[in-house]
This record gives structure tokens, sequence and C-alpha cells, in this order.
């Protein structure tokens, strides 16, 4: 999937179940921004952060991203494709079902992820809870990075 994707309403969200609506756009993630979220974070582990040090005991022979950076970069559908859900007053991340890391994301790789919309649930006249699946890829790998499904409330 590559096209834009405008969807107009809640009821036509609900078309969507169970199918692939957007495709992400890569991410490079870089040392910088490794080191940004370990500050962040507080996980200094040198896996992260200590370039000399993978050079020479890492498996990569590079750091590689935390987990959860690679969740932050890819869970949020709306920052990261061209797709326009229903219009609505205040979206919210709800949190997730489960998250599985399934692969490492070498400095200076590019990621991306896949929306597959899961579920939509009315939670009263304004408010909907989707469940989204999302699935992060690397550039030229052949097993996803990560695999998550993701919760978002939106509020019309």
């Amino acid at each position: 999937m590559s096209e834009k994707v405008s969807i107009k309403t809640v009821e036509e969200l609900k078309t969507w179940i169970g199918k692939e609506v957007a495709v992400g756009r890569w991410i490079t993630v870089t040392q910088d921004l490794i080191n940004k979220f370990a500050e962040a974070s507080g996980d200094y582990q040198w896996i992260h952060v200590d370039v000399e040090r993978c050079r020479k005991d890492s498996p990569y022979k590079k750091t590689i991203a935390h987990g959860n950076l690679t969740f932050c970069l890819l869970s949020s559908i709306a920052r990261n494709s061209d797709v326009e859900l229903p219009p609505s007053k205040m979206g919210l991340n709800y949190g997730s079902n489960r998250i599985r890391y399934t692969g490492v994301v070498p400095v200076d790789s590019k990621i991306r992820a896949r929306y597959k919309l899961l579920d939509v649930k009315d939670v009263d006249e304004k408010t909907v809870l989707l469940t989204w699946g999302v699935t992060g890829e690397i550039e030229g790998g052949s097993k996803p990075v990560m695999v998550a499904e993701v919760l978002s409330r939106r509020s019309a």
C-alpha cells in the first residue's frame, strides 16, 4: 500500500477492520536519536551508547536502538504514514496489549511500520477505541523487528 488513504467517517473506518490501512515512511535511526532516547529514558546500557565498546564486544559491531525507542518511533500511524483518519477533537494513546521486539535495529538502519486495523469499538456516542496491529520492519530485513498491538482512542 503506497497511495494515501483518506477515511472520512467512523463507519467507513469500520470497513477497514482486518485490513492493512497504511505503510509508514522510512525513519533513519541515528546515534544522536539513540543517545537522546538514552538521556530521556535513563537507559545507558553500553549496547546502545558505547560506540567503541560495540565495535569490539557486540555481535552487531555497532550500537543498536533501544526496543522502546523502536516502539516509540513506529507506534503512531498518524505521525508516520499517509493516512487520514476520521476527524476528531482528540486522539489519545490508550496503551498496548502486547509488544514483542523480534529483531535488533542497528544504528543508521531505516525502519518503518505496517498498520493493520484489528478492531474498532464504540466507547460512547462520541468516542471509539481502535486496536492496531503494528509490524515494524527494517530496510533489507527478512523478518519483523517489532510486533505490537496498539490501542488508541478518538473522540469526535
